[in-house]
């Protein structure tokens, strides 16, 4: 039998606001696969952020397992959950979060640096990230020299450069128009296509669901709809 390489089982989130306990997810129970290309979807206040930062192992449920490679992520100390999140989990955000006064390159290199990789092996790693999506003639850039696709670009190939197994991405087209918006939905596609990545993307435009392999949709902190894509194949 497969093995999940996330796992969410009777999964809730609940938030004290004063006196008020509020549920932002109500018993989630979803297994994401190895290779998968899965949407997220769901109107806002429909639980998907939150459900992003389970699946992404930011934040521990209220009740219920979250399990990354097998790992219950509650039993985890903050430094081995940190250790694990950093080697299998690589994140993009609508906001590129790069940092302005570097180059492209010294951003996609930067996590290297956290996990003190060899300086020789950092530099054929960024290389390689910004190859894979087209933009290793770009490295001496600074953000403000390149266009939002181009930055959000960098911010992908950013994720890539550690060789993680998932890739979760945070409406990673919400602040492009919409031809730059294809353009980054084409990358991650290659990125589940051609590099063997597991691409987990969450948004509220159900109309990006077609580029993933399946989809779940979340509403009041339920999950009410998950289906196969049968026009998307590997």
């Amino acid at each position: 039998m497969k093995k999940a390489l996330v796992s969410l089982k009777d999964v809730w989130k609940i938030y004290q606001m004063g006196e008020v306990q509020v549920p932002a997810l109500k018993g989630i129970n979803v297994d994401i696969y190895k290779g998968e290309f899965v949407a997220i979807i769901g109107q806002s206040g429909s639980g998907k952020s939150t459900m992003m930062n389970m699946v992404g192992c930011l934040d521990l449920p209220s009740k219920g397992q979250v399990y990354l490679k097998g790992n219950d992520i509650s039993k985890l100390s903050e430094s081995d959950l940190s250790t694990l999140r950093g080697k299998a989990v690589g994140f993009i955000f609508q906001q590129y979060n790069l940092i302005h006064n570097m180059t492209a390159f010294e951003n996609v290199m930067l996590p290297l640096e956290f996990l003190e990789i060899d300086d020789y092996e950092a530099k054929k790693k960024t290389f390689n990230a910004l190859k894979i999506v087209g933009l290793e003639n770009h490295g001496h850039h600074r953000p403000s020299q390149l266009s939002g696709g181009q930055q959000q670009r960098v911010s992908i190939a950013r994720s890539l450069v550690t060789d993680p197994e998932i890739v979760l991405a945070d409406e990673p087209t919400g602040a492009l128009d919409s031809k730059t918006g294809k353009e980054v939905l084409t990358t991650l596609q290659n990125l589940w296509k051609n590099e063997d990545k597991t691409i987990i993307m969450v948004t509220h435009d159900l109309n990006l669901a077609k580029y993933a392999e399946r989809y779940i949709e979340l509403k009041d902190g339920q999950v009410i709809d998950m289906k196969i894509n049968k026009n998307m194949k590997r």
